[in-house]
């Protein structure tokens, strides 16, 4: 516990070099990486969303080139949101004979009698050059197919959906091998006060 704390903490010292923290993370544990970003606040993600300014990523790090398609990769979340801020991100390959470089990913809510009102949230997620991140997840596209495990795809438009991800792209920054940060944006372009961190769990092998 002392170390979840600590590592937090952190994000409340003056003059943080994002380094020093990463570091930190990283020597967590698994199971600590997933405590320490579920008690990441709001302030502490924008101070994450400034200090990660300029560091890239891009979609082969999140599943890796030899994944073979549609096989799941988990990014446990929180959000800058005052309710229901805990979630994941999974992301795949996707299916074989997509012609463009993309994954296909949706979220994960843990209290499943959100889903028929939110919906799943599905989304693609590709490179780009842009000052706000590496790698673009894009909710105004959905995917053709996904992991049978996975719900149903629908439209963003969906219910309360539209209220949540219709129309938002948000972009995604390292902090660390398995944290990032990202953002939420309005059709790509106007940035909106919604941040959330990822911790990726490393698949089995």
């Amino acid at each position: 516990m002392n170390r979840i704390v600590n590592t937090v903490a952190l994000l409340r010292e003056p003059g943080l070099a994002l380094d020093d923290f990463a570091s930190r993370f990283e020597d967590a544990g698994p199971a600590e990486q997933i405590a320490i970003t579920e008690a990441i606040d709001r302030r502490g993600q924008e101070r994450l969303w400034a200090l990660a300014a300029g560091r890239r990523i891009g979609i082969d790090e999140l599943v890796p080139q030899d994944f073979e398609p549609l096989r799941p990769v988990v990014f446990h979340g929180k959000n800058s949101l005052p309710a229901v801020s805990r979630f994941q991100k999974r992301f795949c390959r996707p299916a074989t004979g997509t012609p463009r470089r993309e994954l296909w990913g949706f979220n994960f809510q843990p209290l499943r009698w959100l889903v028929p009102l939110t919906g799943p949230g599905y989304f693609v997620a590709y490179d780009v050059e842009y000052p706000l991140g590496g790698v673009a997840i894009d909710y105004r596209r959905v995917p053709t197919s996904h992991p049978a495990d996975w719900p149903p795809i629908v439209p963003n438009s969906f219910r309360l959906s539209r209220f949540i991800y219709d129309g938002t792209v948000d972009y995604l920054r390292r902090v660390s091998a398995h944290l990032l940060i990202g953002r939420a944006t309005r059709g790509g372009e106007q940035e909106m006060p919604n941040w959330f961190v990822l911790c990726r769990e490393d698949p089995d092998v």
